[in-house]
């Protein structure tokens, strides 16, 4: 898979469908939630499999972290480490702005697969879209 930020509207949209695709219809989430007052400000990023978007993630700097939303891969292509792809592709990114520390909200679900790229987490569990999440942080190198 290839790693993108996102540089035209092109991508941007392909971003879009497969965040869509994942949240708002697979997991219900409402798009007046998916889609909200922070796309503008955030850094975003697509993976494409053989030019097809399967991936998707946004990033935004915050104080002194870089908060990693968004982060998604379609249901066919789970299970191959594209969620590793796209988290190494945002935390380079956070390098390169010499940010040092990286922060996410997990589905709780997925916790154990952020502990394996060295996340823990830093608070109870709480409801963000009727779905249990938790916040997870990690130092960058």
């Amino acid at each position: 898979m290839n790693v993108n930020q996102v540089q035209s509207k092109k991508q941007l949209e392909d971003a879009y469908q497969v965040r869509t695709k994942v949240f708002i219809e697979e997991q219900h989430v409402p798009p007046e939630i998916e889609v909200d007052e922070h796309e503008g400000d955030a850094v975003h990023f697509v993976g494409c499999l053989n030019d097809q978007p399967i991936a998707a993630s946004r990033l935004r700097i915050i104080d002194d972290s870089g908060k990693l939303e968004r982060i998604c891969v379609l249901k066919d292509h789970r299970g191959q480490h594209y969620g590793v792809q796209m988290i190494e592709a945002m935390e380079q990114y956070l390098t390169q702005q010499n940010v040092s520390k990286s922060k996410l909200n997990a589905q709780t679900h997925a916790e154990h697969f952020y502990k394996k790229l060295g996340y823990h987490t830093i608070s109870n569990e709480f409801m963000d879209a009727g779905i249990p999440h938790v916040t997870m942080v990690k130092e960058l190198n």
